[in-house]
């Protein structure tokens, strides 16, 4: 029994990993994505979208490793409430990624044409979501649920910037309606933007559930 209780330990540890990997896959995918918006790379937001396919594997391949370890290796309670998290943190992180590749499709759409300055309100929420993510990864890696709420709060940043993007977007269509399909981009990419800290409040919420057993609702 205790060498079968190293093998779960090992096993858990090598998810554990993966979850790192996958969520430095999607932090380099939305810095990518935003360099590519901010500078009209094409071929940049070409990469975001080819790369996003490894994120996907690395989805499957954590979902299959989990479904693995519950048929094999009999985990208790407390091991479960983590394996649960495993999978939320992988979920989310799959649609943080799809987020990134939006945001690559927008830098292809909106390629060689002026910027609004509205585009660095955009940086800064990409930047903070970010933040948040490698906050949250590190709340889940040392169980700290304190240090999760903390990356949750960095959400109220990301939306802020989306409530004043989307006042200035409103007010820039009321009076230039030739830019009515330049703005609505604008408009959509910082509403992904906004779920993308969604995603990540998410993983936080998981990660409490994890260590305090009980469901939190942050960023109400």
């Amino acid at each position: 029994m205790e060498n079968k209780r190293v093998i779960f330990s090992e096993e858990m540890d090598r998810v554990r990993h993966d979850i790192v990997a996958m969520s430095a896959l999607v932090e380099e995918g939305l810095g990518k994505a935003m360099a590519a918006f901010k500078n009209s790379d094409v071929e940049l937001a070409k990469a975001v979208r080819e790369g996003d396919a490894a994120v996907n594997a690395m989805q499957l391949q954590i979902e299959d490793a989990v479904v693995t370890l519950i048929a094999t290796q009999q985990p208790v309670a407390r091991d479960l409430r983590e394996i649960f998290t495993m999978l939320k943190i992988t979920v989310n992180l799959e649609r943080a990624g799809d987020l990134a590749v939006h945001l690559a499709k927008t830098a292809i759409k909106l390629s060689g044409r002026a910027s609004f300055r509205a585009a660095e309100r955009l940086e800064r929420m990409a930047k903070t979501g970010q933040e948040m993510l490698r906050a949250a990864v590190s709340a889940y890696r040392k169980q700290d649920p304190d240090a999760a709420r903390k990356a949750a709060a960095l959400d109220d940043l990301i939306d802020g910037e989306h409530r004043e993007l989307s006042r200035e977007m409103l007010g820039l269509m009321k009076g230039h309606p030739e830019l009515l399909k330049k703005a609505l981009r604008f408009l959509q990419t910082s509403g992904d933007l906004e779920r993308l800290g969604d995603h990540v409040t998410n993983i936080c919420e998981a990660v409490i559930y994890m260590t305090e057993s009980r469901h939190e609702e942050l960023n109400k």
